[in-house]
Protein backbone atom coordinates (compact mmCIF):
# COMPACT_ATOMS: atom_id res chain seq x y z
CA UNK A 1 0.00 0.00 0.00
CA UNK A 2 2.80 2.07 0.47
CA UNK A 3 4.51 2.16 -2.45
CA UNK A 4 1.22 3.98 -3.71
CA UNK A 5 0.40 6.26 -1.34
CA UNK A 6 1.63 10.48 -0.55
CA UNK A 7 5.04 10.07 -0.27
CA UNK A 8 5.83 7.18 -2.76
CA UNK A 9 8.77 6.17 -4.07
CA UNK A 10 9.53 6.33 -7.91
CA UNK A 11 7.79 3.12 -9.51
CA UNK A 12 11.00 1.60 -10.28
CA UNK A 13 11.81 1.50 -6.37
CA UNK A 14 8.82 0.30 -6.12
CA UNK A 15 9.19 -2.14 -8.37
CA UNK A 16 12.50 -3.07 -6.40
CA UNK A 17 10.39 -3.79 -2.98
CA UNK A 18 8.22 -6.20 -4.36
CA UNK A 19 11.08 -8.26 -6.62
CA UNK A 20 12.66 -8.57 -3.57
CA UNK A 21 10.39 -9.81 -1.54
CA UNK A 22 9.35 -12.33 -4.28
CA UNK A 23 13.03 -13.44 -4.30
CA UNK A 24 12.84 -13.66 -0.38
CA UNK A 25 9.84 -16.55 -0.90
CA UNK A 26 7.19 -14.41 -0.39
CA UNK A 27 4.67 -15.58 -2.50
CA UNK A 28 1.19 -13.47 -1.45
CA UNK A 29 0.78 -9.91 -2.20
CA UNK A 30 -2.19 -7.69 -1.29
CA UNK A 31 -3.17 -4.68 -2.77
CA UNK A 32 -6.46 -2.84 -3.65
CA UNK A 33 -7.49 -0.65 -6.25
CA UNK A 34 -7.65 2.81 -4.20
CA UNK A 35 -3.57 1.94 -3.21
CA UNK A 36 -3.35 5.06 -4.86
CA UNK A 37 -3.42 8.80 -4.29
CA UNK A 38 -6.94 9.57 -5.63
CA UNK A 39 -9.65 8.84 -8.02
CA UNK A 40 -7.57 9.57 -10.96
CA UNK A 41 -4.78 7.42 -10.18
CA UNK A 42 -6.86 4.23 -9.32
CA UNK A 43 -5.00 1.09 -9.98
CA UNK A 44 -2.08 2.11 -9.35
CA UNK A 45 -0.69 -0.47 -6.60
CA UNK A 46 -2.07 -3.20 -9.17
CA UNK A 47 -0.29 -1.60 -12.18
CA UNK A 48 2.81 -1.39 -10.03
CA UNK A 49 2.51 -5.25 -9.02
CA UNK A 50 1.64 -5.97 -12.85
CA UNK A 51 4.95 -4.78 -13.55
CA UNK A 52 7.00 -6.15 -10.93
CA UNK A 53 5.71 -9.48 -11.54
CA UNK A 54 6.28 -9.19 -15.44
CA UNK A 55 10.12 -8.18 -15.14
CA UNK A 56 10.75 -10.79 -12.10
CA UNK A 57 12.91 -14.25 -12.96
CA UNK A 58 10.73 -16.55 -10.73
CA UNK A 59 7.49 -18.92 -11.32
CA UNK A 60 4.78 -16.06 -11.62
CA UNK A 61 1.76 -19.43 -11.14
CA UNK A 62 3.37 -19.39 -8.09
CA UNK A 63 2.67 -16.37 -6.94
CA UNK A 64 -0.97 -15.57 -5.81
CA UNK A 65 -2.41 -11.86 -5.65
CA UNK A 66 -4.70 -10.70 -3.84
CA UNK A 67 -7.09 -7.34 -4.05
CA UNK A 68 -9.84 -5.35 -3.55
CA UNK A 69 -12.87 -3.89 -4.23
CA UNK A 70 -15.81 -1.40 -2.62
CA UNK A 71 -13.74 1.61 -2.03
CA UNK A 72 -13.31 5.00 -4.03
CA UNK A 73 -10.94 8.26 -3.24
CA UNK A 74 -12.76 11.37 -4.56
CA UNK A 75 -10.60 13.86 -4.14
CA UNK A 76 -8.39 11.75 -1.76
CA UNK A 77 -10.93 10.79 0.78
CA UNK A 78 -11.82 7.14 1.16
CA UNK A 79 -15.26 6.09 0.91
CA UNK A 80 -16.78 3.03 0.54
CA UNK A 81 -19.18 1.90 -2.74
CA UNK A 82 -19.95 -1.75 -2.03
CA UNK A 83 -22.85 -1.58 -5.07
CA UNK A 84 -23.42 -4.41 -7.05
CA UNK A 85 -22.60 -2.24 -9.52
CA UNK A 86 -19.13 -0.81 -8.71
CA UNK A 87 -18.06 -3.42 -7.54
CA UNK A 88 -18.29 -5.61 -11.08
CA UNK A 89 -17.06 -2.48 -12.63
CA UNK A 90 -13.81 -2.53 -10.17
CA UNK A 91 -13.39 -6.33 -10.43
CA UNK A 92 -13.04 -5.38 -14.59
CA UNK A 93 -10.68 -2.59 -13.84
CA UNK A 94 -8.35 -4.48 -11.63
CA UNK A 95 -8.26 -7.60 -14.43
CA UNK A 96 -7.06 -4.78 -16.55
CA UNK A 97 -4.51 -3.32 -14.03
CA UNK A 98 -3.27 -6.50 -13.08
CA UNK A 99 -2.73 -8.27 -15.96
CA UNK A 100 -4.72 -11.18 -15.55
CA UNK A 101 -7.99 -13.06 -16.74
CA UNK A 102 -8.57 -14.35 -13.27
CA UNK A 103 -8.11 -12.53 -9.84
CA UNK A 104 -6.88 -15.08 -7.29
CA UNK A 105 -8.14 -13.51 -4.10
CA UNK A 106 -11.03 -10.64 -4.62
CA UNK A 107 -12.42 -9.43 -1.19
CA UNK A 108 -15.22 -6.39 -0.45
CA UNK A 109 -13.02 -3.76 1.46
CA UNK A 110 -15.47 -3.01 3.44
CA UNK A 111 -19.01 -3.44 3.99
CA UNK A 112 -21.00 -0.31 2.85
CA UNK A 113 -23.71 0.61 5.39
CA UNK A 114 -26.10 1.87 2.08
CA UNK A 115 -26.14 -1.26 0.53
CA UNK A 116 -27.42 -4.50 1.86
CA UNK A 117 -24.25 -6.54 2.86
CA UNK A 118 -26.09 -9.70 1.23
CA UNK A 119 -25.99 -7.45 -2.32
CA UNK A 120 -22.11 -7.22 -2.04
CA UNK A 121 -21.66 -10.73 -1.17
CA UNK A 122 -23.75 -11.61 -3.76
CA UNK A 123 -22.09 -9.64 -6.51
CA UNK A 124 -18.70 -11.14 -5.87
CA UNK A 125 -20.13 -14.72 -5.74
CA UNK A 126 -21.80 -13.80 -9.60
CA UNK A 127 -17.96 -12.47 -10.66
CA UNK A 128 -16.64 -16.13 -9.09
CA UNK A 129 -19.26 -17.90 -10.66
CA UNK A 130 -18.36 -16.05 -13.60
CA UNK A 131 -14.34 -16.89 -13.56
CA UNK A 132 -13.51 -13.97 -13.55
CA UNK A 133 -12.59 -14.51 -9.52
CA UNK A 134 -10.96 -18.03 -8.17
CA UNK A 135 -11.80 -17.09 -4.31
CA UNK A 136 -13.01 -14.69 -2.99
CA UNK A 137 -12.45 -12.52 0.79
CA UNK A 138 -13.92 -10.07 3.19
CA UNK A 139 -12.30 -7.14 4.74
CA UNK A 140 -13.36 -5.35 8.05
CA UNK A 141 -16.59 -7.48 8.82
CA UNK A 142 -17.68 -9.01 11.78
CA UNK A 143 -18.16 -12.67 12.67
CA UNK A 144 -21.76 -12.42 12.01
CA UNK A 145 -21.35 -10.70 9.02
CA UNK A 146 -18.99 -13.41 7.46
CA UNK A 147 -21.69 -16.45 8.76
CA UNK A 148 -24.35 -14.41 7.00
CA UNK A 149 -21.96 -14.61 3.57
CA UNK A 150 -21.29 -17.72 4.37
CA UNK A 151 -24.65 -18.78 3.10
CA UNK A 152 -24.53 -16.87 0.13
CA UNK A 153 -21.03 -17.94 -1.05
CA UNK A 154 -18.03 -20.16 -0.49
CA UNK A 155 -15.75 -17.63 1.99
CA UNK A 156 -12.13 -18.14 1.60
CA UNK A 157 -10.27 -15.36 3.45
CA UNK A 158 -11.05 -12.72 6.21
CA UNK A 159 -8.80 -9.62 5.73
CA UNK A 160 -8.99 -7.88 9.46
CA UNK A 161 -6.65 -5.69 11.53
CA UNK A 162 -4.63 -7.57 14.01
CA UNK A 163 -1.38 -6.17 16.12
CA UNK A 164 -0.55 -6.10 19.99
CA UNK A 165 -2.15 -2.69 20.05
CA UNK A 166 -5.53 -3.66 18.15
CA UNK A 167 -6.51 -7.16 19.12
CA UNK A 168 -10.46 -7.02 18.69
CA UNK A 169 -9.41 -9.94 16.29
CA UNK A 170 -8.62 -12.15 19.00
CA UNK A 171 -11.35 -10.75 21.67
CA UNK A 172 -14.45 -10.87 18.96
CA UNK A 173 -13.57 -14.52 18.28
CA UNK A 174 -12.48 -14.04 14.45
CA UNK A 175 -9.25 -15.97 14.39
CA UNK A 176 -10.48 -18.42 16.65
CA UNK A 177 -13.60 -18.85 13.98
CA UNK A 178 -11.74 -18.72 11.11
CA UNK A 179 -9.44 -21.32 11.90
CA UNK A 180 -12.39 -24.02 12.94
CA UNK A 181 -13.60 -23.37 9.35
CA UNK A 182 -10.45 -23.67 7.66
CA UNK A 183 -10.81 -19.76 6.36
CA UNK A 184 -7.57 -17.98 6.46
CA UNK A 185 -6.96 -14.84 8.21
CA UNK A 186 -5.09 -12.31 6.84
CA UNK A 187 -4.16 -9.20 9.69
CA UNK A 188 -3.34 -5.95 8.08
CA UNK A 189 -1.69 -3.46 9.95
CA UNK A 190 0.42 -6.55 11.89
CA UNK A 191 2.34 -4.25 13.28
CA UNK A 192 0.29 -1.29 14.17
CA UNK A 193 0.67 0.86 11.56
CA UNK A 194 2.37 4.51 10.83
CA UNK A 195 2.31 5.57 13.99
CA UNK A 196 2.36 2.99 16.23
CA UNK A 197 4.32 0.86 14.29
CA UNK A 198 7.21 3.53 15.02
CA UNK A 199 7.05 3.25 18.78
CA UNK A 200 8.26 -0.74 18.52
CA UNK A 201 11.55 -0.24 18.79
CA UNK A 202 11.36 1.10 22.05
CA UNK A 203 9.11 -1.02 23.45
CA UNK A 204 10.47 -2.52 26.68
CA UNK A 205 9.25 -5.75 26.33
CA UNK A 206 9.72 -6.28 22.45
CA UNK A 207 12.84 -4.83 22.26
CA UNK A 208 14.27 -6.94 25.20
CA UNK A 209 13.26 -9.99 23.21
CA UNK A 210 14.13 -8.65 20.20
CA UNK A 211 17.99 -7.97 21.39
CA UNK A 212 17.74 -11.34 22.82
CA UNK A 213 17.15 -13.44 19.24
CA UNK A 214 18.78 -11.21 17.06
CA UNK A 215 15.84 -9.93 15.15
CA UNK A 216 14.35 -6.57 14.97
CA UNK A 217 11.37 -5.79 17.14
CA UNK A 218 8.87 -5.60 13.88
CA UNK A 219 9.69 -9.09 13.01
CA UNK A 220 9.48 -10.14 16.61
CA UNK A 221 5.91 -8.78 16.79
CA UNK A 222 5.04 -10.40 13.09
CA UNK A 223 6.26 -13.68 14.62
CA UNK A 224 3.64 -13.02 17.71
CA UNK A 225 0.77 -12.17 15.19
CA UNK A 226 1.58 -15.38 13.12
CA UNK A 227 1.62 -17.50 16.38
CA UNK A 228 -2.10 -16.48 17.03
CA UNK A 229 -3.71 -19.18 15.12
CA UNK A 230 -2.76 -21.54 12.40
CA UNK A 231 -4.91 -19.91 9.99
CA UNK A 232 -3.04 -16.54 10.72
CA UNK A 233 -1.33 -14.50 7.63
CA UNK A 234 0.77 -11.20 8.28
CA UNK A 235 1.07 -8.59 5.39
CA UNK A 236 3.29 -6.04 6.41
CA UNK A 237 3.76 -3.36 4.13
CA UNK A 238 7.30 -2.01 3.41
CA UNK A 239 8.39 0.78 1.62
CA UNK A 240 12.05 -0.36 0.78
CA UNK A 241 13.82 -3.47 0.31
CA UNK A 242 15.64 -3.50 3.88
CA UNK A 243 11.97 -3.35 5.26
CA UNK A 244 10.43 -6.21 2.67
CA UNK A 245 13.66 -8.34 3.64
CA UNK A 246 12.99 -8.05 7.37
CA UNK A 247 9.33 -8.80 7.41
CA UNK A 248 9.76 -11.42 5.43
CA UNK A 249 12.52 -13.17 7.40
CA UNK A 250 9.82 -13.08 10.59
CA UNK A 251 8.30 -16.54 8.59
CA UNK A 252 11.15 -18.50 10.14
CA UNK A 253 11.17 -16.75 13.87
CA UNK A 254 9.80 -19.07 16.18
CA UNK A 255 9.28 -17.10 19.72
CA UNK A 256 9.62 -19.40 22.98
CA UNK A 257 6.42 -19.65 24.86
CA UNK A 258 7.37 -17.35 27.90
CA UNK A 259 8.23 -14.32 25.08
CA UNK A 260 4.92 -14.99 23.60
CA UNK A 261 3.32 -14.83 27.14
CA UNK A 262 5.23 -11.40 28.27
CA UNK A 263 3.49 -9.83 24.88
CA UNK A 264 0.35 -11.19 25.72
CA UNK A 265 0.49 -9.67 29.20
CA UNK A 266 2.24 -6.03 27.89
CA UNK A 267 0.65 -3.23 27.70
CA UNK A 268 1.14 -1.73 24.08
CA UNK A 269 -0.14 2.29 25.08
CA UNK A 270 -1.80 3.97 21.57
CA UNK A 271 -1.23 7.32 23.18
Amino acid sequence: MHLSLEGRPPDTAGVRVIQAALDAGVRLIDTADVYCLDQDDIGHNERLIAKALAGWSGDRDAVLVATKGGMVRPEGRWERDGSPEHLRAACHRSLRALGVERIDLYQLHAPDPRVPFAESVGALGALRDEGKVRWIGLSNVSVAQLREARDLAPITAVQNRLNPFFRESLVDGMVAYCGEQGIGFLAYSPTGGGRLNRKLPEHPVVSAIAARVGASAHAVVLAWVLSRGPAVIVIPSARSVEHALDASGAGDLVLASDDLAAIDAAEFSRA
